[in-house]
């Protein structure tokens, strides 16, 4: 570096040195009014960006480098982009005003070029992870950074949101750890860069990543920065303590925020086991274990509760989600994906949404002061950091408004969890008034704009203005007090840039000038004066505005340091808040959908009364509508539902329904049903559809068995699982086979009893019934109606003999002369009773060859392109063509062909 630094300019030196810093973040290096990027970074940004790339010679380089920019007020646009698209930015400002810098410089000599440069320095650091702006962040969803360390009897995992406080850890098995990355869904992962082939093997390679180095993956350094944050001797008080693993992948996260240099983070007042999260600890759970039903990744994706498989499709979070504040809609994904498995804070939700339905007006006085909340954890973190605006502390006002009478509602109502919610809002009153008296009711968005603090609040800061906004009427005042002391009738007060204010004076009136004036410059016709208290009010006036922003800034600041002494109250009242709304939130869906109040108990019965599928039928056209049926599981008569039927018929709508139902009922929603009566769960599996992963080397069927392994690992007899088609990714015995021993190991295995619903095209399963007790044949309907199929989606007792696989077919548009030749095999072989062996595999020695051959007749087939070729052949006249006819005719054929 030492030879590159003497062909660089100054300022190339200083974005390498910056750029040394941090090698694997884009510098967005400001100069003047524009971010700028280079090298490597120019090429990226302008791919990312869509801005112009140049090439810069005049840089001391021995060749042009690239070069890539934005004005410095676009920041807030384009810093967003770079952050969706994976990227580290580190943001490297001007840390001296270049205009003050050049006069402090003005007259000196022997400076050096480095002299003379700006001073710049990296101010802040941004990932995908890591951030704070509004742009960057997607207002209803948390934006977590996960660490994740890799001990030696378990793998420990920690997420922070940086923009809301929220400080979670936890540890367990890589299966486990799995399904918590799956769920909290962080966008920047943490480890340990040893570790990188165990990661991307566990936890593969979707993330965005960042390796840190071993020594930050250690106990001991992972203490002291979590001990040192918290300022306590111990991490008892959180219920961390025992977490070795998890504690170490926290302490990264610590280290992480350093390296970032996100330090001021008094925000971040607490660590909390994952199973212990503020949200429910509002419930005051004390039973111990585990406290959510459990969802594999799998589960979470087939049943499309906050992500949907088709890039338009809806998600039961669309659904379901009516909140009004950001922290609602947050709060509410994570219930969705962590639904409770405890009677008692179950009801507790559902007796609150039953009580916004019999109290209108109390739920209307809650959704109308919900309105004016805004997003109080991310305004409270900003507090924290020490980036608030003054309109978001004035947000912060009106939310504390806003809970005042929410708070009276809360403590008058008949019901224990909103008497507690009562209790627990804060109403912040003296930080209320401070912000009421100090701060403007619609200030600008920056402080340094001035007219943020209201008028009464500082004399300083009211005289300052008044000099400022009356200057010229005081200097107006000034001369006519003069001009009637003095009797000097012509007597002004003028300016100028080389001695400021003056009082100017005709030399036929010179001798009535006051002794204890000063004179500073003598004309032709006049002489020009200076009083004391012209200058006094020179420096005065010059320098109000300047003095004014100056003042404002330091008093808002003051503000904001007061504010500090609030965040634990705060970030209280938004979990409360956020409590609330999730609950009217279920309240207004279940109105808008006739959805019913679920019986959650410790029984081991579903029984789903006209159960409807939540999302599917908002999805309907206009006037038809969803056909609802009837679920029974339990662990004594029924505990196993095989469901046979034509594909199209509604059995995968029926499974996911049931599971989602369930669901519902456990985060305390109502339901989509006529009556619902749902015995607790404590596991929901699915093996629903096709979940090939093919890039890591695994067929469908593969995955497919993993899935399937899974489930009967780890199924209790409190279980929920659903099979829809497992094994047809193999041959029909082998499909049968192992689809026959799966279900008759969930209803042996003592410990695997799980209520299932199984959706088979195997019609031979339906033979089970005659041998086990528990399980049960149901088929979804069809009617057959002159050779036509009619879905009638209803679920009936008794088993289906048809798959109706040939008109599906036909409906997918398949060409006439296969679905015809299709008909015809499956009559010779219904036909045939030795067409069909011991479980139901058909001797295809028996199926006759069409009279055409096994060949397909070229003229039977429908595609219009072979029709014209057709048309055109039978057109010809063979006994009048001529060679080079029959050539040119066989050319446009060929052009036909190839225009297809």
């Amino acid at each position: 570096m030492a030879e590159k630094d003497k062909t660089q300019t100054p300022m190339m030196r200083q974005f390498f040195e910056m750029k040394s810093k941090h090698p694997d973040a884009m510098l967005l290096f400001r100069c003047g009014d524009f971010y700028e990027t280079y090298c490597q970074d120019a090429i990226e940004a302008s791919a990312i960006l869509g801005i112009t790339l140049t090439r810069r010679s005049n840089t001391g380089q021995a060749q042009a480098i690239e070069m890539a920019g934005f004005p410095h007020h676009a920041l807030d646009t384009y810093l967003p982009k770079l952050i969706r698209a994976g990227k580290r930015v580190a943001i490297c400002d001007q840390l001296e005003d270049p205009k003050k810098k050049r006069l402090q410089l003005k007259g000196k000599k022997g400076l050096t070029e480095e002299d003379r440069m700006v001073k710049r320095g990296i101010t802040e650091l941004v990932t995908p992870g890591v951030a704070m702006g509004d742009n960057v962040l997607n207002y209803k969803e948390n934006n977590f950074l996960a660490a994740v360390h890799f001990g030696k009897a378990a793998c420990g995992v920690s997420f922070l949101d940086i923009s809301t406080g929220e400080f979670l850890t936890g540890e367990g098995s890589y299966d486990y750890v799995e399904k918590l990355l799956a769920n909290f869904q962080p966008k920047e992962v943490l480890y340990d860069r040893s570790r990188k082939r165990d990661f991307e093997q566990y936890f593969g390679t979707r993330y965005c990543v960042f390796e840190l180095d071993d020594w930050v993956f250690t106990e001991q350094t992972a203490k002291q920065k979590l001990l040192k944050h918290f300022r306590t001797r111990n991490l008892k008080g959180f219920g961390v303590d025992h977490l070795k693993n998890g504690i170490i992948a926290a302490g990264a996260i610590m280290q992480y925020l350093e390296i970032t240099q996100h330090t001021r983070i008094g925000h971040i007042t607490a660590i909390s086991r994952i199973e212990e999260e503020r949200y429910v600890r509002m419930d005051k759970i004390t039973i111990e274990g585990e406290r959510y039903v459990r969802m594999d990744k799998f589960t979470i994706r087939s049943l499309e509760l906050i992500d949907t498989m088709q890039e338009d499709g809806t998600s039961l979070l669309d659904v379901v989600d009516r909140t009004i504040t950001p922290m609602g809609g947050r709060m509410l994904r994570r219930w969705l994906v962590f639904p409770l498995k405890d009677v008692k804070p179950i009801n507790e939700r559902l007796d609150v949404v039953e009580y916004f339905y019999r109290q209108p007006e109390f739920k209307d006085l809650v959704e109308e002061q919900l309105h004016r909340v805004g997003d109080l954890e991310r305004i409270i973190s900003k507090v924290a950091v020490g980036r608030v605006s003054p309109r978001e502390v004035v947000q912060l006002k009106n939310a504390l408004n806003a809970i005042r009478p929410v708070k009276s509602a809360c403590q008058s109502a008949d019901n224990e969890a909103l008497k507690r919610v009562g209790e627990q809002l804060n109403l912040c009153d003296s930080l209320r008034e401070r912000i009421e008296a100090e701060i403007v009711a619609d200030p600008p968005q920056l402080v340094n704009k001035g007219d943020v603090i209201a008028t009464g609040y500082s004399e300083e800061l009211d005289q300052l203005r008044a000099i400022s906004r009356h200057g010229k009427d005081y200097l107006l005042k000034i001369q006519e007090r003069e001009v009637e002391q003095t009797g000097i009738a012509s007597l002004k007060v003028g300016y100028n840039n080389v001695f400021g204010y003056y009082l100017e004076v005709r030399n036929t009136y010179k001798h009535l000038v006051p002794p204890d004036w000063i004179r500073k410059q003598t004309l032709a016709q006049a002489e020009r004066y200076i009083t004391p208290e012209l200058k006094e009010y020179e420096e005065k006036i010059l320098g109000a505005d300047e003095k004014i922003l100056a003042l404002e800034a330091s008093l808002f600041n003051e503000l904001v340091m007061a504010m500090q002494e609030y965040i634990p109250q705060i970030q209280i009242n938004a979990t409360r808040v956020a409590f609330l709304d999730c609950l009217l939130s279920f309240a207004n869906t279940s109105k808008e959908h006739h959805y019913v109040r679920p019986a959650v108990d410790d029984s081991t019965v579903i029984d789903i009364i006209q159960g409807r599928h939540p999302v599917i039928e908002t999805q309907l056209p206009i006037g038809e509508r969803y056909v609802p049926n009837d679920v029974y599981l339990d662990s004594e008569k029924q505990q196993i539902i095989m469901i046979t039927g034509p594909n199209m018929a509604g059995k995968s709508a029926l499974l996911r329904q049931t599971a989602l139902i369930v669901l519902l009922a456990q985060v305390g929603c109502y339901v989509p049903a006529e009556r619902a009566n749902i015995g607790l769960v404590d596991k929901i599996f699915t093996r629903v559809g096709a979940s090939d992963n093919i890039s890591l080397g695994e067929s469908t069927f593969m995955v497919e068995m993993t899935e399937a392994a899974n489930i009967l690992n780890n199924a209790t007899q409190r279980s929920l699982v659903l099979f829809d088609e497992l094994g047809r990714g193999t041959s029909t015995y082998d499909g049968i086979s192992i689809a026959w021993a799966i279900v008759e190991y969930l209803h042996e295995h003592p410990g695997s009893q799980a209520r299932t619903l199984f959706a088979t095209h195997y019609h031979e399963l339906n033979e089970m019934e005659k041998h086990f007790p528990r399980i049960k044949n149901y088929n979804v309907s069809v009617k057959e109606v002159d050779g036509k199929v009619i879905f009638l989606r209803k679920l009936e007792r008794g088993g289906s003999e048809h798959s109706f696989g040939i008109h599906v077919a036909e409906i997918a548009g398949m060409p006439q002369s296969i679905v015809k030749r299709a008909k015809v095999i499956l009559a010779q072989l219904e036909a045939d009773n030795e067409g069909v062996g011991a479980v139901g595999r058909p001797d295809t020695r028996r199926i006759q060859q069409p009279e055409e051959g096994m060949q397909l007749s070229f003229f039977q087939l429908d595609d219009p392109i072979l029709c014209q070729i057709r048309d055109e052949i039978l057109g010809l006249d063979i006994n009048n063509l001529t060679p080079v006819e029959a050539l040119n005719k066989l050319n446009d054929i060929k052009r036909i062909v190839q225009g297809k």
